[in-house]
């Protein structure tokens, strides 16, 4: 990157069915949060990039309606997609105009309202988002099922369980339990996951994170201009990542980690200078629970087929080796596609800010990370970020 770019002003939407408000007034939660986070207003935003997978929702093209509501007319030329890594795309497409000098001070809106259309419905659009012919049209192959496949494969080859895939359920419900935004605060046991409807075995009811509405919002500058605003404590980009695969699962020859997952992580880890042992905290896509166990692997935090044992032994619970979304994650803070990934940032940005309330992490270099999935690997951002 050509210029230092850090993130200084963050907000979020409740996220769950929010039936009370339209997608405008929802994305209007996010962003004035971050404003008055950041301490800016309209006039000083030069460039509004919206991630919004819309598909499930009335507003098919959520960008106009939402600059409009937000006082955004004539900053805010595009909308990006790209499947449950929308969020990212956004915040990849906002912090790489800051870092090339096309702009200076650049939000970043992300947001989908997905409980307009019944399940079956949702499900069905979803399982476009790999390989329509080959994949959904012959076999009827939708995300729950695409991630049983890897999540038995995992377990015949590592001996995964289970069980181990309960302890990401329950981990997230815990802390979710402490986040007001949270689309579910339910504390959760393990014989409650196993015991919850099959959806593809061996994904139960309570593998699976919820279809949600949510919006977030993240407000990106240039360093010049963090130092002319004297903010307190930006939160430096040091590393941003990104990959993609084949839309044909089948064409992969790999069934335990996701390819692009890996490729992201290692350019975000060589821009960054960092490696996967100076991760002090991340957010991690688990939109199932094999997704959580994958992603410690393929973000090199264990080596392959060992993911479970992090779980088992607690080291990716707070104040643990590298604690793991703490705020409920999709699982059970909610996956509102467009706003997955900046709501991640928002994360971190909580975190390293030490301003995570009662699920604050104990840092000592103030390094995290953000690892966002679109499709089942197909797609991937990493982020890294820094205090």
């Amino acid at each position: 990157m050509n210029r230092k770019v850090g993130v200084i002003g963050v907000g979020m939407s409740k996220f769950g069915r929010r039936n009370d408000v339209t997608v405008r007034e929802l994305a209007w939660e996010a962003v004035k949060e971050a404003f008055e986070d950041a301490g800016l207003t309209q006039q000083d935003i030069q460039l509004t990039v919206i991630g919004s997978t819309a598909y499930r929702g009335t507003e098919i093209y959520p960008a106009p309606p939402v600059s409009e509501y937000c006082g955004l007319v004539g900053k805010s030329p595009l909308r990006v997609e790209a499947a449950c890594a929308t969020g990212s795309s956004a915040m990849f497409t906002a912090v790489n105009a800051v870092a090339s000098g096309m702009a200076d001070i650049v939000l970043v809106i992300g947001i989908d309202k997905m409980t307009e259309v019944d399940t079956s419905t949702s499900l069905a659009i979803g399982g476009r988002g790999g390989n329509y012919y080959w994949e959904f049209q012959m076999y009827g192959t939708t995300f729950p099922t695409y991630y049983a496949l890897y999540a038995t494969r995992h377990m015949a080859l590592f001996g995964t369980t289970e069980e181990d895939m309960a302890l990401a359920a329950v981990k997230a419900h815990k802390y979710a339990s402490y986040n007001e935004k949270a689309h579910f605060r339910n504390r959760i046991t393990v014989e409650d996951v196993l015991k919850s409807r099959v959806i593809s075995w061996p994904i139960k009811l309570l593998d699976s994170s919820p279809i949600s509405d949510g919006a977030a919002a993240a407000i990106i500058a240039s360093e010049e201009r963090i130092r002319e605003l004297k903010i307190d404590t930006p939160i430096w980009v040091r590393g941003m990542g990104y990959s993609s695969d084949t839309s044909y699962i089948a064409a992969r020859g790999e069934w335990v980690g996701l390819k692009a997952a890996k490729d992201a992580a290692y350019m975000s880890y060589k821009m960054s200078g960092y490696t996967p042992h100076d991760i002090e905290y991340a957010t991690v896509h688990d939109c199932f629970t094999i997704a959580e166990i994958m992603a410690y692997e393929d973000l090199g935090f264990v080596e392959k087929g060992k993911g479970a044992v992090l779980l088992r032994e607690g080291q990716t619970e707070k104040d643990g080796k590298v604690a793991v979304n703490l705020f409920g994650g999709l699982k059970a803070k909610g996956h509102p596609l467009g706003a997955t990934g900046v709501a991640m940032v928002y994360e971190v940005v909580k975190q390293l800010r030490e301003e995570a309330g009662p699920v604050q992490h104990s840092f000592k270099n103030y390094v995290a990370l953000t690892h966002n999935v679109g499709g089942t690997g197909h797609y991937a951002f990493v982020g890294i970020y820094s205090r």
